[in-house]
């Protein structure tokens, strides 16, 4: 625990064997303690209670600056409760050393992993922001039978409902129009809770008199509807990408009983005001998409699995009422345009960075960094203590809000920390698209094993079984010693986040190289320039978003980056010459290096004010071609190359002066009237007006 930056207050960290169920290396645990008064018990929660009292009133109320970390998480809410009715003022905060460390059958050997666990938990965390989606419980309910009027029948009570049928059969027409009933198809749909948007088409009202079954007259395409929440009974295809994860939006298979009660509890709370995380944020200006109409940078779009990634002109525009948090899109970003906020990455990598470095100073080896979420991740590791061998001593648990989310600069960083090797825990049917995961630990493969880490240190583990999520994490095979562990602070976001963890996994690799080839469509590399074909006209600058291209301003120049480069491809689609393309590598001696030239030529001086104004063997190359080839140029016209080799201005000047015709010497032809045709066509024998 770290300890106060102003030498004030009283820093508590209790530490308690829950009943001796698990044993406590207390000279490694004090290691993670520094600066902190480390206190022990066996039953604190119950019998020993009263000394968890006598911590707080150890701590005048009066001391805002005091801390109590409980290495507990099952009892929080009756320590919670205590310190409420003591007026204690200082931060209380707990974490779970139990199930993650002291409930395994390797608990002796965990008091490093404690010790790290303790630290950890310590590290500052962002705040999250919010935005807010207001539903006035505005439904439609979209169905193909009976099923549909009667979740509008119990829903009609507590929400606005409409009932759509698409293509029903015979359905039996409601007792009582408490609520309308149309039939229609929807054909598109856009919005999230308390914006959704469907168009329907074949919409028809029914007959008043609709008898022993629903009677429908005249239909129409294109037909709007606007409400809050949809309810999609149809056992059709779902209406949104990713359905499952839009707010607002329940689905269910008719047939299915279960799903369906479970559907129409979930609709009744959905009426009020909801605040939705901002997973994600986007820094515009970063944005590699597109310039002049030219798309560069995919990424992010291509992996959104809600749609809620859109272009927007030279960047992407991310809806944070669709956005479903699986932070894929912040994971490829190469420019840093996009970033997860639910936490930032860089605060990930301290506490990282604090488990890895408190594990080995209490003494541990070999550690295994194992990410995962919440909602999968902590009820399995919970089910593997409780019911199983519980975690592997040298397994130290990272959570995050989702595993999605992680990029390069985690396993690069973890690596270069120490880690023998890093595995993602996913679900055995995953909730998100996991290609830009698998993506990314593509990229930390490569590049470890050509660093001399060893190969398969990162890998993705999909299991809802905690007896194979051991059996995976025992098959991990120890790593090559390091030759020394970086211990470099994470700093910044984005790109340069990722450059620092790259540079210090090069700096601790056991077998440096000075150039690592890359996969397909990594965040960083070289470009193949043609400096034979190249033209020098500096399209492709002005279309780099990162100035990985530069120009120069005394004379025509076109200098190279790497470092730089995201491979967006942005120059190849500009450049008129087609002389460019992509090499994703990592050259790191080019990483250091000044920009490299590429081409340079002298410039073209005007001939009369002697201004630099193209590039002198492009002009030399336009005269080759017109001067004696080109009928402007021909002849007697053939001094008007000079005006090739003139500044703009000096040209508009001559052209002006010297009343330049651009039909000079050349006979116009005379002007043709209706009679010149007609007596055309009389010397022809034919009928001037057939």
């Amino acid at each position: 625990m770290a300890a106060n930056r102003d030498g004030e207050g009283s820093r508590i960290v209790a530490v308690c064997s829950c009943e001796d169920t698990m044993p406590l290396d207390l000279a490694a645990i004090a290691k993670g303690c520094q600066g902190a008064e480390l206190k022990t018990a066996r039953h604190l929660c119950r019998s020993q209670v009263d000394a968890f009292k006598a911590m707080l009133a150890g701590i005048p109320a009066q001391t805002s600056a005091g801390q109590i970390l409980v290495a507990c998480t099952q009892e929080a809410p009756l320590f919670t409760e205590i310190v409420e009715e003591t007026g204690f003022a200082g931060e209380i905060s707990f974490t779970n050393i139990r199930e993650l460390a002291g409930w395994s059958d390797q608990a002796r050997a965990a008091g490093p992993k404690m010790a790290a666990l303790l630290t950890a938990s310590t590290e500052p965390m962002a705040p999250t922001r919010f935005t807010t989606l207001t539903s006035a419980g505005v439904a439609l309910i979209y169905g193909r039978d009976e099923t549909a009027i009667e979740i509008a029948r119990r829903l009609s009570d507590t929400l606005d409902v409409t009932v759509v049928l698409s293509r029903p059969g015979d359905v039996t027409p409601p007792r009582s129009a408490v609520f309308p009933v149309f039939r229609g198809t929807v054909a598109a749909a856009t919005g999230w809770l308390g914006a959704f948007e469907l168009t329907i088409n074949d919409f028809a009202a029914p007959s008043a008199s609709s008898r022993a079954r629903l009677v429908f007259g005249d239909s129409r395409n294109g037909a709007t509807s606007q409400c809050d929440i949809v309810i999609d009974v149809s056992g059709g295809n779902p209406l949104f990408n990713g359905g499952d994860l839009r707010a607002g939006y329940l689905r269910a298979d008719p047939g299915d009983r279960a799903g369906v009660e479970a559907l129409v509890a979930a609709a009744t709370g959905l009426v009020g005001e909801f605040d939705k995380p901002q997973y994600v944020a986007l820094n515009e200006g970063l944005c590699a998409h597109s310039r002049s109409r030219k798309v560069g940078c995919t990424r992010c779009i291509d992996l959104c699995p809600v749609g809620a990634i859109t272009p927007n002109g030279d960047h992407v525009a991310i809806s944070a009422e669709i956005c479903a948090g699986c932070g894929a899109c912040a994971s490829v970003c190469p420019t840093g345009a996009v970033t997860y906020a639910l936490p930032p990455a860089d605060v990930v990598l301290r506490k990282l960075r604090t488990l890895l470095v408190t594990y080995a100073e209490a003494g541990g080896k070999q550690p295994v960094v194992l990410v995962h979420d919440g909602d999968h991740g902590e009820p399995l590791l919970d089910a593997l203590a409780r019911h199983g061998r519980g975690l592997p001593a040298n397994v130290l648990p990272l959570r995050v809000n989702e595993v999605t989310q992680v990029g390069l600069e985690l396993s690069a960083a973890a690596l270069a920390f120490g880690a023998a090797a890093v595995r993602f825990l996913g679900r055995a049917k995953p909730k998100h698209d996991l290609s830009g995961l698998m993506r990314n630990v593509d990229y930390a493969n490569t590049l470890a094993a050509a660093l001399g880490y060893g190969e398969a240190r990162c890998g993705l583990i999909e299991t809802d079984d905690p007896d194979q999520l051991r059996a995976a994490l025992d098959a991990i095979v120890p790593a090559q010693t390091l030759r020394e562990p970086a211990r470099f602070r994470p700093m910044g976001e984005g790109r340069s986040l990722l450059k620092g963890a790259i540079v210090e996994l090069h700096r601790a690799a056991p077998a440096p190289v000075a150039r690592v080839a890359m996969p397909d469509r990594a965040p960083f590399g070289g470009l193949v320039i043609e400096a034979s074909g190249c033209t020098l006209c500096l399209s492709c600058v002005s279309a780099c978003p990162v100035q990985a291209l530069q120009d120069d301003k005394d004379k025509p120049t076109l200098k190279f980056q790497e470092d730089l480069c995201v491979q967006c491809g942005l120059c190849a689609a500009t450049c008129p010459e087609k002389v460019i393309s992509l090499a994703p590598q990592l050259d790191f001696e080019a990483w250091v290096a000044p920009p490299r030239v590429i081409k340079q030529e002298e410039p073209a001086h005007c001939l009369n004010c002697g201004k630099a104004f193209g590039v002198q063997s492009t002009i030399d190359r336009i005269v080759a071609k017109l001067e004696n080839k080109h009928w402007m140029f021909a002849g007697d016209l053939a001094k008007r190359t000079s005006l090739i080799r003139m500044c703009e201005d000096c040209r508009v000047e001559v052209v002006v002066n010297e009343s330049f015709d651009p039909h000079e010497n050349r006979p116009r032809p005379a002007p043709r009237t209706t009679e010149d045709y007609l007596r055309e066509r009389r010397e022809r024998g034919e009928d001037p007006l057939g």
